[in-house]
């Protein structure tokens, strides 16, 4: 993987700098494209592709016949939704009255016809399937016996090696021996909480959150604690060192790098004062960086692990969001509870298969990983654009919309008249699917939010699509 940066990323990060110093402020006209464009002595698309950069980091607007323009914090908190404010309850509240309406939706997903705005995994065409394939006959010539016999119970070597390497761009000093792989990021994740909680223990996580990570919690027979959480910054750390004193939490499970739905990343200081919170509790926390590497801004976020010194944070990823969902690819670095957790998957889950792991490998050893998730960002990023201004041009006034630096999923707030677990069921006849808010939480909260994934690529059935549900939200304000 090449370290060269592009030039379109050395500018957009010098005028971010320049933004967040505050040499401009809020409502201050940025040079037109053509301008810097003569000033540096680039092309036009470069600058372009830099502006693009920064107005998915949040920090400048584009205005129609006029250009870009700086954002204050405050006018970005204007149009985002609302932050959370779940009760301060521990949650033992089964997922019985959940699961129906997740079959029926992911069943939706799957079949002929529809439209799956519900689905939080990039379309295939925006995937190297091509490439991916020569990994995979790569791979069985060179396991022996073409890859039909166990893998060493840590994972594929290989894999681990490349993993290892990979964190080195985010200053990373893990090894391949601190590394284990899983079949996903669902099973590491899996794997951490049954390394690191017993039953009835206590699991604080971000609210809205993923309904997989809730689920998975649950089945565990672990509790739930939702934090409040801000659509731009993340969880409150003030309420979680709170429940940290009382004694309440016994483990995190946070997605710090552009969460599902939310999208937000959190800052580097906020990372680090979570970490310094863990240590002084010491309290482990599991952290999904499922989706880190699909970062709109120049860098890659670093994710908490970079600030871990005692071990206390297990690092979770994988390539179903980037490279190969159906390959099931996933691994952790769980720091000071590498035996325990190696213990578990011997006994419990047993080997990973090993070709599709070396497969993955093949891909991470040369520049093609990077190459491919460069042209995956640039298209998610555009998708994202795209979105958010079909759907602030057809959806009701107030709708509010989330602004993701890098993932591929929007959380959308309409009027709280909206039922969107209702909306849902109308959309069906439409061969629509969409993940009704209701479903990111354990409380009776988020009956009128939404996520909708922009991992599918932005076209004329896109728009009819997001058309159709901003009419039939506007029939529901009307009745």
């Amino acid at each position: 993987m090449t370290q060269s940066v592009p030039k379109y990323q050395q500018i957009a990060r010098q005028l971010g700098h320049t933004l967040r110093v505050g040499v401009l402020t809020g409502g201050d006209k940025l040079p037109s494209v053509r301008t810097l464009s003569q000033e540096l002595g680039v092309s036009i698309n470069t600058v372009q592709q830099a502006y693009y950069c920064l107005e998915a980091e949040g920090l400048v607007e584009v205005r129609p016949q006029s250009g870009y323009y700086v954002r204050t914090l405050t006018e970005r908190m204007g149009d985002v939704p609302r932050r959370s404010a779940p009760q301060a309850i521990v949650q033992q509240t089964p997922l019985s009255d959940q699961e129906p309406i997740l079959l029926r939706l992911m069943r939706q997903q799957r079949e002929p016809g529809w439209l799956p705005f519900s689905l939080s995994v990039p379309a295939p065409s925006l995937l190297p399937i091509g490439k991916l394939t020569k990994a995979f006959q790569q791979a069985q010539h060179e396991l022996p016996h073409g890859g039909i016999e166990y893998e060493l119970m840590a994972g594929n070597a290989a894999l681990r090696r490349q993993i290892a390497r990979y964190a080195l761009f985010w200053g990373s000093r893990l090894t391949d021996e601190e590394i284990i792989t899983t079949e996903g990021c669902t099973a590491a994740l899996t794997l951490c909480l049954k390394t690191i909680t017993q039953p009835g223990d206590t699991v604080a996580v971000e609210s809205p959150i993923y309904f997989g990570i809730l689920q998975t919690i649950r089945s565990l027979g672990l509790k739930v604690l939702e934090l409040p959480t801000d659509a731009l910054t993340g969880i409150d750390l003030d309420v979680l060192e709170g429940h940290f004193r009382t004694g309440q939490v016994q483990a995190c499970l946070l997605v710090p790098n552009f969460s599902n739905p939310l999208g937000y990343c959190m800052s580097n200081a906020h990372k680090q004062r979570l970490v310094q919170l863990l240590e002084t509790h010491q309290i482990p926390l599991i952290e999904d960086d499922l989706y880190g590497d699909l970062h709109f801004a120049p860098d890659r976020p670093l994710p908490c692990k970079a600030f871990d010194r005692q071990g206390l944070v297990l690092w979770c990823g994988s390539v179903s969001k980037t490279l190969a969902p159906g390959y099931r690819v996933g691994w952790v670095a769980p720091g000071r509870y590498y035996e325990a957790l190696l213990g578990i998957k011997r006994y419990q889950l047993g080997f990973s298969p090993g070709i599709t792991q070396q497969a993955v490998a093949n891909f991470l050893a040369n520049d093609r990983y990077e190459l491919h998730l460069r042209r995956l960002r640039q298209r998610l990023q555009s998708n994202c654009q795209r979105y958010q201004q079909t759907i602030r041009a057809q959806f009701p006034g107030g709708t509010r919309i989330s602004e993701p630096g890098g993932g591929f999923t929007l959380w959308v707030e309409v009027d709280v008249r909206v039922n969107t677990l209702a909306l849902a069921d109308q959309l069906a006849s439409f061969k629509i699917s969409i993940m009704p808010g209701c479903l990111f939480s354990l409380q009776p909260q988020y009956a009128n939010c939404m996520r909708l994934s922009y991992g599918i690529p932005f076209d004329d059935r896109v728009s009819w699509g997001l058309q159709t549900i901003g009419q039939l939200i506007h029939q529901q304000l009307a009745l």
